[in-house]
C-alpha cells in the first residue's frame, strides 16, 4: 500500500495520474495547504521542504517527495512507464528533467504573478509569459512527429501533462502550438488520466 499526500496542484495529478495508470493501491490522505498543514511538524518528517507531493512506500519502506522523483521511483519499480536500460531510458530522463527545471517552475511562477500575486508586475508577468511560450515551442516541436514526448508514453508525458493541463484551465493557451494541443488531447483522454485529474478533487481553474 501508498500512503499519498496530495492537495488539488497540478504537481499532485501528476503523481495521481501515475498511481492510476499503473493500476497501484494506495490511500489519499489531503494536506489543506490554505490551513497550512503542510508545515505542520508530522508532515515536515515526510518532506522537510513543505511541499506535496509525498508518497510512503510501505513495501519498501521509502518516503519519497518531489514529484520527478516520485514518478521516476513508481516507473521503476513498477517496471512500466519508461524503458529498463539504454538511449530510449535516457531520453524519458532528459524530458523529465526538463519538466521538473523548467516548465513546471515557469508555469508555477506565470500562475503565481499573472493571477495570486496582489501587485500586478508588467514586466514580470510578461517574462513568464515569453517563457512558456518559448517551452511550448519546444514541447511542439518535440511532438510534430510522433504520438508522445519519446515515442511510447511515459513519465515524461505525464509529468509535462500535469502543469499543461493547469495551463489550459488558466487560460494560458497553447491552442497555436498544434501538436502540443493534439498531444494534450490524446493524454487528456485516457481512462487513467481522468481518475486521476479527480484526486482528491478536480481543479476548476481561477
Amino acid at each position: 500500500m501508498i500512503y499519498f499526500y496530495t492537495s488539488t496542484s497540478p504537481n499532485g495529478y501528476k503523481v495521481a495520474i501515475c498511481l492510476e495508470e499503473l493500476g497501484l493501491s494506495y490511500r489519499v490522505f489531503v494536506v489543506n495547504l490554505s490551513k497550512g498543514e503542510q508545515r505542520a511538524s508530522k508532515f515536515l518528517a515526510l518532506n522537510p521542504n513543505g511541499r506535496i507531493p509525498v508518497i510512503f512506500d510501505h513495501k519498501t519502506d521509502q518516503v519519497l517527495f518531489e514529484s520527478g522523483a516520485i514518478l521516476l521511483y513508481l516507473a521503476e519499480t513498477s517496471g512500466r512507464l519508461i524503458p529498463v536500460s539504454g538511449a530510449k531510458r535516457w531520453d524519458v530522463i532528459n524530458w523529465l528533467f526538463l519538466h521538473s527545471a523548467a516548465i513546471g517552475p515557469a508555469l508555477g511562477q506565470r500562475v503565481n504573478f499573472s493571477i495570486f500575486a496582489k501587485d500586478k508586475i508588467p514586466n514580470v508577468i510578461n517574462h513568464f509569459v515569453d517563457e512558456t511560450e518559448r517551452l511550448y515551442g519546444i514541447l511542439n516541436e518535440r511532438l510534430c512527429d510522433r504520438q508522445f514526448l519519446c515515442g511510447d508514453y511515459s513519465i515524461a508525458d505525464i509529468a509535462n501533462f500535469g502543469w499543461l493541463h493547469i495551463a489550459k484551465l488558466t487560460g494560458f493557451s497553447f491552442d497555436k502550438f498544434e501538436a502540443l494541443s493534439a498531444w494534450y488531447e490524446r493524454v487528456a483522454a485516457r481512462p487513467a488520466v481522468a481518475r486521476g485529474l479527480a484526486v482528491p478533487e478536480p481543479a476548476l481553474g481561477p
